[in-house]
């Protein structure tokens, strides 16, 4: 079993921050690193919660009545 040290989670205060000074408030407020990746990964979500919403839909038996006849009408010949 491996074990790992405790970590205090009381901090006093202000050990361990610096003082938000308007410049700093500033600075970290326009820092835009990670943003891009925050994106992505909302868009992943996205897509993978759309995925399983047409995975739902198609296994109806309506929407799969509906594209068996479908595709029944494109492959017979008139």
């Amino acid at each position: 079993m491996i074990r790992f040290p405790r970590r205090s989670t009381r901090r006093a205060r202000g050990a361990d921050l610096p003082a938000l000074t308007s410049t700093r408030a500033g600075a970290l407020f326009l820092d835009e690193r990670g943003a891009a990746t925050a994106e992505y990964a909302i868009a992943t979500m996205a897509a993978v919660a759309f995925a399983g919403l047409l995975v739902v839909i198609m296994r109806s038996d309506e929407v799969r009545g509906i594209l068996t006849d479908l595709v029944r009408r494109a492959l017979t010949v008139q």
